[in-house]
């Protein structure tokens, strides 16, 4: 019997003794709290997505309310009710409490609107009874709106980059985020305060389209060509030619005088003589020799002559091409382009060199094109400098590069290069740009409150060219200034006065700023990304890299009193680029850096509340 109990002692010390089992056994216990606590979670995150949306149409509703012209608390009610009702109709999630939404207006003028809205759970009450039960089937949240009837009017640009690096789904998730954002910004009711936003889609350039003439100046244009000759006198056959130095031709009774420069075409055999100028020397009545630049054509290595040629004296002692063009308007040494010249179809998109200027005529250098038929009519010339249709330049290989304007402009220049300055004063600068990287289709669209018409500009956005973005962003201030009021009419931003308008620019980019320009070419000192190099102009961009100039721009708008946003999409890994991008920005708290679409959307929706905020007292 005592062997029994002290074995029964002992097995009752071990099992006290023995820890095994407690965690699981408090994991037990604790459990269904955590997963309480967890499922809660869900259900509290998604009050806080209603509450975002309350907030949002009770701050549209309000703002209803303050434009109307009543002033009993029961007609403002009624009046924000309605709106608040319209407005909430895109969250059929949130279940409005009639009962506790008020809406009244204060002795200061001041409509003061609160909601409050239920939430109900999806998930506590589904998992877990009876602990679901500890919580309510309803999660309520609130939302407060002031608005002053003294708010002010709204007017944002959005600075949107269009780029190559935005082709695929980006394009697609910017094309949804900024229509977003109009939609939050542009109120259904106009009076007594407007809301616009006006669209600058940027890539190489800006596209102003139809305002292109007034912005950057006028552009000369072409003059009527009525006739283009290089020979005169009759055309002589050739009989013989000598394989010797110097060649001497045999032309029967040819009448050409030493000194005499004539063009030779159409020999057969010694093929080496054709489509060249050569000066006569050593005359008879049948026969001269060939001299070319001051000395003899050596024929010892040439082809036999075989037969036929013809031979034409030149009606310039360079045998160049004199173009008749009454007021032509050019001088020596500019360049000419042609087109729909009818005969002499060479001239056509070829540029020249000019020389022996007269009024009406002008002569071209005829061997830059290796044979020229007889002109028969029609044709136009046009100048070939700055400020022209067409622009021939030097490249930075020293090649001629000629290149169109385009309906694209670039930076201003000079003492206005950083002012919001009428362009009546000083014009922004040209563009005349490759076809490997062509003026953008996007165009500028102005400030606007036809909500329909912005969002149709916005959904045509493709992505193309290079980056010169701080063309965007000059443009987006340009957009608000009331000094463009020239350009854009009834269009333009109204006055400097912060009590009356709130202006805003939305910069959106990803940061790869390289395309800066000289004379409205690209130049040489453009960065990677700004297209082919045998393009580019052989002078730098007098303004700096495009990040300087960003910078100065945003600076110059700040202290004008215009509240700049960033966004930076996806951002290229680039130091200057991450500093524009913050630094442009009116501070820390108006800089955003999404890495995905939802995360744009959610960027640009964010801005349009807080636009939106900035113009109502709370």
């Amino acid at each position: 019997m005592k062997k029994i109990w002290t074995r029964l002692n002992d097995l009752v010390r071990r099992l006290a003794d023995d820890a095994r089992g407690n965690a699981a056994m408090l994991f037990g216990l604790a459990l269904p709290g955590l997963i309480l606590m967890t499922l809660g979670g869900v259900d509290i995150h998604r009050a806080s997505t209603v509450r975002i949306n309350l907030q949002d149409a009770l701050d549209a509703a309000a703002l209803a309310a303050a434009r109307s012209t009543y002033t009993a608390d029961a007609d403002i009610q009624r009046v924000g009710m309605a709106a608040l009702r319209a407005n909430l109709a895109a969250y059929p999630e949130v279940t409005l409490l009639t009962a506790g939404t008020t809406f009244r207006l204060t002795d200061e003028k001041i409509v003061v609107a609160d909601a409050r809205a239920n939430v109900k759970t999806l998930v506590a009450n589904i998992f877990l009874p009876p602990y679901g039960q500890f919580m309510d089937d309803y999660l309520p949240v609130g939302a407060h709106s002031e608005v002053n009837r003294s708010a002010r009017n709204v007017e944002v640009a959005l600075v949107l980059d269009t780029t190559g690096s935005m082709a695929g789904q980006r394009i697609i998730d910017l094309r949804a985020a900024a229509k977003e954002l109009v939609d939050i910004v542009v109120q259904d009711q106009q009076t007594p305060w407007y809301s616009k936003v006006a669209v600058v889609p940027y890539s190489m350039a800006v596209n102003v389209d139809s305002y292109a003439a007034s912005a950057r100046g006028d552009i000369r244009g072409s003059t009527n060509v009525t006739n283009a000759t290089w020979t005169t006198g009759p055309v002589k056959d050739i009989s013989g030619a000598t394989k010797a130095r110097p060649v001497v031709i045999t032309s029967s009774n040819h009448g050409f005088q030493n000194g005499d420069v004539v063009w030779i075409t159409g020999v057969s055999g010694m093929t080496q003589l054709n489509k060249k100028a050569y000066t006569v020397t050593n005359r008879t009545s049948n026969t001269f020799e060939l001299y070319r630049n001051g000395s003899r054509v050596d024929g010892r290595d040439y082809n036999s002559y075989s037969s036929g040629g013809k031979i034409q004296k030149c009606q310039t002692s360079d045998c160049s091409v004199v173009i008749t063009s009454a007021n032509h308007g050019l001088s020596n040494n500019d360049y000419v382009y042609f087109t729909d010249v009818g005969g002499m179809t060479e001239l056509n998109g070829d540029t020249f060199l000019v020389g022996n200027v007269t009024t009406n005529t002008f002569t071209i250098d005829m061997q830059a094109s290796s044979s020229l038929n007889p002109y028969t009519s029609g044709g136009k010339a046009w100048c070939a400098q700055e400020g022209c249709t067409y622009f021939a330049f030097e490249n930075r290989y020293d090649d001629l590069v000629t290149q169109k304007i385009s309906t694209c402009v670039t930076e201003r220049t000079g003492t206005n290069a950083w002012t919001d300055a009428s362009p009546t004063l000083h014009k922004v600068g040209r563009n005349y740009p490759s076809s490997s990287n062509p003026c953008l289709t996007n165009t500028l669209r102005p400030l606007s409150s036809n909500k329909s018409a912005i969002k149709t500009s916005i959904d045509g956005l493709t992505a193309s060219g290079s980056t010169g973005g701080h063309i965007g962003v000059a443009w987006g201030w340009y957009a608000l200034s009331p000094n463009f009021g020239g350009l854009f009419g009834s269009s333009a931003g109204g006055s400097y006065d912060p009590t009356r308008t709130l202006k805003a620019v939305v910069i959106m980019t990803d940061g790869e700023y390289n395309s800066g320009y000289c004379k409205g070419v690209i130049a040489r000192n453009s960065t990677s990304g700004s297209g082919d190099t045998t393009k580019h102009i052989n002078c730098d961009a007098p303004n700096g890299h495009p990040f300087d100039q960003t910078l100065a721009l945003c600076t110059a708008m700040k202290q004008a009193g215009i509240v700049v946003y960033t966004v930076g999409f996806q951002v290229v890994d680039d130091e200057r680029a991450r500093t524009m991008v913050n630094d442009c920005a009116t501070s820390s708290r108006h800089v955003y850096m999404p890495t995905s679409g939802t995360a744009l959307s959610d960027a640009f929706a964010a801005i349009g509340r807080d636009i939106t905020r900035l113009r109502i007292s709370k």
